[in-house]
């Protein structure tokens, strides 16, 4: 896959896929290597795939059994119900920003590659890290680093921004990465550079309002014994993920009804997330943070109060 080499790929897919014939719905497509491997694995079955970065559209699948979508994947349920496939058999997200994606300068999701200060996950619409960087006030960037890149220094971070676009304003990648050098731990450098434009990128994308608009609608969206599958990279989404595949809500706690049964909506099908074997991490080092987590809808009766 020159597109994107996907993350535990098989594994994850014989987790999703229990029924031939079912719906199943990728929400990252991406270069498709999730969603082909799925369509192996297919016989009457049909799959859904959603991804809103236009790259994406140049690698479809071309089967009458395939629908694409080019849309958020916050937008699940109302696209799903509009193709007729509602609910369905499977669910499947591989989180985070594809190899095209980071490969690609221009995108500006890598401090490795001097491009554009722009880390949208569609790059037609929205506000860019650009606009981030140079319109944000201290408090809301040194919140920004310190939410999303869990960052002790968020403030200093900000503080030297500010200093520097009073010059000029930020434009490029490397334009911040020597703007922000001198803040920065010697010998975690990258470290702290790849924290830095995390957290950019996921107040850009607004990254955890829509992981968990998107995990709200999948309760409905599956069909009772339909498994979620999902793949994570960094602790703030998996934290969510664990979560609400435990309790059917983000703070974790199991509520439970006036006999002592629990009321989440899922069965875990994973109790650990799984992880990369060795082989995997040497083959695609952008593998080593990689999280994966399936559950199994259960009787509705038990959904309680979800969220």
């Amino acid at each position: 896959m020159e597109y994107h080499n996907p993350v535990l790929r098989q594994l994850s897919v014989d987790y999703l896929v229990t029924n031939p014939d079912g719906i199943y719905v990728d929400v990252t497509y991406g270069g498709g290597g999730h969603s082909r491997c799925i369509m192996e694995k297919l016989q009457q079955g049909r799959l859904v795939a959603f991804d809103q970065d236009a790259d994406a559209q140049s690698q479809l699948i071309e089967d009458e059994r395939f629908t694409f979508v080019a849309s958020n994947f916050k937008n699940l349920g109302r696209f799903l119900k509009y193709h007729q496939a509602y609910p369905v058999d499977g669910i499947l997200a591989d989180l985070g920003v594809s190899s095209h994606q980071f490969d690609t300068p221009e995108r500006g999701f890598s401090y490795r590659e001097d491009g554009a200060l722009d880390m949208r996950m569609n790059n037609q619409t929205g506000r860019s890290a650009q606009d981030v960087v140079n319109q944000y006030d201290e408090k809301a960037l040194s919140d920004v680093f310190y939410r999303y890149g869990e960052l002790s220094d968020g403030r200093a971070l900000a503080r030297r921004i500010l200093k520097a676009r009073d010059s000029q304003s930020i434009t490029t990648t490397q334009q911040l990465v020597e703007v922000l050098k001198p803040t920065l731990p010697r010998g975690k450098e990258n470290k702290s550079l790849s924290r830095i434009f995390q957290a950019i990128r996921i107040e850009v994308n607004q990254e955890m309002s829509v992981l968990e608009a998107f995990l709200e609608q999948t309760v409905d969206a599956l069909k009772v014994g339909g498994r979620l599958v999902i793949i994570s990279y960094h602790s703030l989404e998996d934290r969510l993920v664990k979560n609400f595949l435990r309790a059917g809500n983000f703070s974790g706690e199991v509520e439970k009804d006036f006999f002592g049964n629990p009321l989440s909506p899922f069965k875990l099908v994973t109790r650990k997330a799984i992880v990369p074997d060795t082989e995997e991490i040497n083959l695609n080092p952008r593998a080593r943070s990689a999280k994966l987590r399936v559950a199994e809808k259960i009787n509705p009766v038990n959904h309680g109060n979800r969220v």
